[in-house]
């Protein structure tokens, strides 16, 4: 669940993701509790992100990377973020942000463990199913080539 601690307990989901403007990591926790997934935005800043992977934060989601119309973003993270996260944490990090089939290759070669897409899969001309299949043959490539 995006956002709201809350529904992620009421709908029983198995985390949520909190922004840099909704609820606290430490809230979200405990409102979930321990067993469920936490992440925590932390848009282009290591040190947010070693704050909430200290804390104890799933994992920890930088971006966004590209221009997306699903949230309004001021930030753009460096690619560079993931290869330093990933030098230096074992907490996962997800990419986020406009991120398509098209683009995503030079993210996953970057480092990113995970990468959250939505327009990229809905709108996708092909429908879901084949906006799958084109970010999977996009970040096999890419991880060839890394």
């Amino acid at each position: 669940m995006n956002d709201r601690p809350d529904l992620a307990v009421e709908t029983g989901c198995d985390g949520v993701h909190v922004g840099a403007d909704d609820a606290p990591y430490a809230e979200a926790r405990r409102i979930v509790g321990g067993d469920a997934i936490v992440g925590v935005t932390c848009k282009a800043s290591y040190h947010l992100a070693m704050e909430a992977a200290e804390a104890g934060a799933d994992y920890v989601a930088f971006g966004a990377y590209f221009p997306t119309a699903t949230k309004e973003t001021a930030t753009r993270a460096p690619l560079d973020l993931l290869g330093t996260w990933q030098s230096v944490a074992t907490v996962p990090c997800v990419a986020i942000g406009g991120i398509t089939a098209e683009n995503c290759g030079p993210i996953a070669a970057a480092g990113a463990d995970f990468l959250a897409v939505s327009s990229g899969i809905w709108a996708h001309p092909g429908g879901p199913a084949e906006a799958v299949r084109a970010y999977n043959a996009a970040i096999r490539t890419a991880l060839a080539g890394a």
